[in-house]
């Protein structure tokens, strides 16, 4: 292991797949303002609303921290899984396959919830609140000829 993937293990994030690209050094300082700050910053970048998804791991069971764009629509949290075009799906969302609960949290609010992709009808619903949150995401579609899912995330209500 090098001392770099050493590092990025001290700060929670579990690569689980070697093949898997490492984040951005964007993602790791957004990342890093989320932790040391319980959330009170890293909640704009670039312009957009960023929330932080933990999921876990399908190999190791260790947590997997993600800053990413998000939209909101009929009280659910929306997240699209895209990498930039890329033909294989990023790793948090292929975690979710085999864990759909989830922990995000939006600036200061942490909360528990259950991840599900979209359906058809909810696809072309959401496409255009993803795209409203990031334009860029309608070339990321341009870049792929398949389909570029949304997560919804539906948080748990405490009854």
């Amino acid at each position: 292991m090098t001392s770099d993937r050493a590092s990025d293990r001290s700060g929670g994030i579990d690569w689980d797949h070697p093949a898997d690209p490492k984040p951005g050094s964007w993602q790791l300082d957004h990342l890093r303002q989320y932790v040391e700050t319980d959330g009170a910053e890293g909640h704009e970048w670039r312009g957009t609303r960023t929330l932080l998804l933990t999921t876990v791991g399908r190999v190791s069971g260790n947590p997997v921290r993600t800053p990413l764009i998000y939209g909101e629509a009929d009280g659910r949290y929306l997240l699209v899984a895209s990498k930039g075009g890329a033909p294989e799906h990023p790793l948090w969302y292929r975690n979710l396959s085999a864990h759909p609960e989830v922990r995000i949290q939006v600036g200061p609010e942490v909360m528990q919830g259950t991840a599900r992709t979209a359906t058809a009808e909810e696809q072309r619903a959401y496409w255009p609140v993803m795209v409203r949150e990031w334009p860029a995401y309608d070339e990321y579609q341009a870049q792929t000829d398949r389909a570029i899912p949304i997560v919804v995330i539906e948080p748990v209500r405490a009854g």
